[in-house]
């Protein structure tokens, strides 16, 4: 199966790299290119890729309300809502926190290996999302600057297991599903499955948006 990709950003020579890199994915199509986001977000509408990859800083409209726009459903007309993969440095703290706040599935470092790009993609699309190893530390740092005060649990969070509710914090702690599996003692294919259900009994889009709810429920202060 394919995976379709709009490449959004403006800078020539980035664009040019990530539409290479991805071109060499034989699983992977680079179906249009935006130089701002307001062309991201027409694009969006008309090509429905999978995944958009979204530069933060860019001309006319920022990648921020473009991703915004995208993921509250404005270019699906009842098709799937792409997600949103963004593109992003080390000194874009602020714009990390508004980007989860926006919606995006997951995160990536300009400066990444050029492999990184494929893979998180692939998750993306996978509705695993990706937060690169170099910042995710500090995206789990806004989440937990940002979390309210302990409160009771949302009504999504008590339909979870209790091993589903492990299964969540963990996430929420960053780990992987094979640190999750070997701290829990079972098999990567049943942590998947405890992933999937925590996913889609919150109604969340994917991995990361279920871990900001986690933080945003006020779960991880308690």
């Amino acid at each position: 199966m394919t995976t379709t990709v709009l490449v959004a950003e403006d800078e020539s020579l980035v664009r040019a790299g990530c539409v290479l890199l991805l071109g060499t994915a034989g699983d992977i199509e680079v179906v249009g290119e935006a130089t701002n986001g307001e062309e991201a977000l027409t694009l969006a509408r008309t090509l429905r890729p999978d995944v958009v990859l979204m530069d933060l800083r860019m001309p006319v409209l920022d990648g921020i309300e473009a991703t915004r726009a995208i993921v509250r459903g404005s270019v699906s007309d009842g098709a799937a809502t792409p997600r949103v993969l963004v593109l992003t440095s080390f000194n874009e703290e602020n714009a990390v926190q508004q980007a989860l706040a926006a919606g995006a599935s997951g995160f990536l470092l300009k400066q990444a290996a050029p492999a990184d790009l494929v893979t998180a993609v692939r998750h993306c699309a996978a509705g695993d999302g990706w937060l690169d190893p170099a910042v995710i530390g500090r995206v789990l740092s806004v989440l937990r600057d940002t979390a309210p005060p302990p409160r009771a649990a949302p009504e999504l969070l008590t339909t979870l297991t209790a091993r589903e509710l492990e299964v969540l914090i963990l996430m929420a702690h960053g780990r992987s599903n094979g640190e999750i599996s070997a701290q829990l003692h079972v098999s990567e294919a049943t942590t998947r499955t405890h992933v999937a259900r925590v996913i889609t009994k919150t109604g969340s889009r994917d991995r990361t948006q279920a871990v900001v709810l986690a933080y945003r429920s006020g779960l991880m202060s308690r």
